[in-house]
């Protein structure tokens, strides 16, 4: 039977990509945003690969909006099998720039939406003791940034927030998984429509990969949602074990670097901001999964192909544990022979 997979903010970005491969897969896939332009074309891309497309359009950060994409769904497709949260909006500027209004309306989208979607989830999964919820995490959830304050805050709560529902699962014995996909920099459209008062066109922290290596990263997580948390990307494993290890320097090197590297040289956008209405609603565009980074950004991470193929890993590892054992018997052997 094909697997049937809700995907929150899947008109563009990571929620994109990640549905062409469960189109891929035949999959029965569920398509919920704002915008309707994105949705159609993901939807018809999502056909196109062989895979069945439901489109919703929802606000994620209203619990009813949620809760009425969940019932169509199942009844669609019946039962849901994989729960993606993947939804965002967020302010580029520095906090006391900020407006309360902007600062509730991300938090409502980035963090709350992922609650309302998890409970929407956890209400047809839990009696049925089996799915497997996905939260699109980044690496600004363990180490924030200047210029991203809201987002920041948002993913560090996610973090919180899946650890404790986690615990509870845990405690009941539940079938239900949760996993965390944790983001690198990713070439998605939002920095061209995303709310900014930087003197600059923003931009991702580079390195910057394709939204195909994060979707690839949150597919294996579905699939494989017995661990906590996934990193994908060198640069997130890189900038968890920096915190860890030297968080007053890291402090200081984002203080003198961190409001450079998230700009380009281009001049800030013009266009409309999707913060509180969608950039792709009546007589808007199709922005699809990828930003205005092409040239600059990597398809491939050596790293998240690692992390998809640990029984490959610990084998690589023990033959060459296994041969510089061997090697160092064999040296040993001859010194010993040459010195007699």
């Amino acid at each position: 039977m094909p697997q049937t997979v809700v995907i929150t903010g899947a008109s563009a970005g990571i929620g994109r990509a990640t549905a062409r491969l469960y189109g891929r897969r035949g999959a029965n896939v569920v398509l919920v945003a704002r915008g309707r332009t994105g949705l159609d074309e993901a939807a018809k891309e999502v056909e196109s690969l062989g895979g069945r497309p439901l489109v919703h359009m929802a606000d994620v950060a209203d619990p009813d909006q949620v809760e009425a994409a969940a019932s169509a769904a199942e009844r669609e497709f019946g039962p849901v099998d994989v729960w993606i949260n993947c939804a965002f909006s967020t302010v580029f500027a520095p906090f006391d720039e900020i407006t309360p209004e902007e600062y509730r309306r991300a938090t409502e989208v980035t963090y709350l939406g992922f609650v309302n979607g998890t409970r929407a989830a956890l209400k047809r999964m839990l009696p049925r003791d089996r799915g497997t919820i996905v939260q699109v995490g980044s690496a600004l959830g363990e180490r924030s940034v200047p210029l991203q304050s809201v987002y920041c805050g948002a993913k560090h709560a996610i973090n919180g927030f899946t650890s404790s529902l986690r615990t509870e699962l845990l405690h009941r014995g539940s079938g239900v998984r949760v996993t965390v996909a944790q983001m690198p920099a990713v070439n998605t459209p939002q920095f061209s429509w995303v709310t900014s008062r930087l003197d600059r066109h923003p931009q991702p922290v580079p390195p910057i990969y394709q939204p195909e290596v994060a979707a690839r990263g949150v597919v294996h997580a579905a699939d494989h949602p017995g661990r906590k948390q996934y990193y994908i990307g060198a640069t997130t494993v890189a900038t968890l074990w920096a915190n860890r290890l030297f968080p007053a320097l890291l402090d200081r090197y984002l203080a003198r670097t961190g409001f450079g590297s998230q700009q380009t040289d281009l001049r800030p956008p013009t266009g409309e901001s999707n913060l509180f209405e969608p950039v792709d609603g009546p007589g808007g565009a199709d922005h699809g999964a990828h930003g205005i980074f092409d040239g600059s950004a990597h398809g491939r991470s050596f790293e998240a192909a690692l992390a998809r193929h640990p029984a490959a890993v610990a084998s690589a590892l023990a033959l060459g544990a296994g041969a510089a054992v061997t090697a160092r018997t064999v040296l040993g052997r001859r010194a010993r022979a040459n010195a007699g």
